[in-house]
C-alpha cells in the first residue's frame, strides 16, 4: 500500500515533466520558426514587377497597366 502511494506521487511529477517538455518543444519550434512577421528583405509586388520589366518579360504597356493597378490598391 505504501508503494502505491509513492507511485501515485511519482506519476504526478511525471505528468508535470511531460507537460513542461511539450511546452518547451512548442516554444523552441516557435522561436526557430520566427514571429510570423514577413522577413525584412521580402520584395514588394512593385519591385517584382520592375524586375520583370527590366528582364524583358513584360513590355512597357503591360508594366504601366500593372503598376497603375498596384498603386490603386
Amino acid at each position: 500500500m505504501y508503494e502505491g502511494h509513492i507511485m501515485g506521487f511519482g506519476g504526478g511529477f511525471m505528468w508535470i515533466f511531460w507537460i513542461l517538455l511539450i511546452v518547451a518543444i512548442v516554444w523552441a519550434v516557435k522561436s526557430i520558426g520566427g514571429s510570423g512577421n514577413p522577413p525584412a528583405n521580402r520584395k514588394s509586388a512593385l519591385n517584382i514587377l520592375e524586375e520583370r520589366y527590366a528582364r524583358g518579360e513584360i513590355d512597357q504597356q503591360e508594366f504601366e497597366q500593372k503598376r497603375k493597378d498596384l498603386q490603386q490598391n
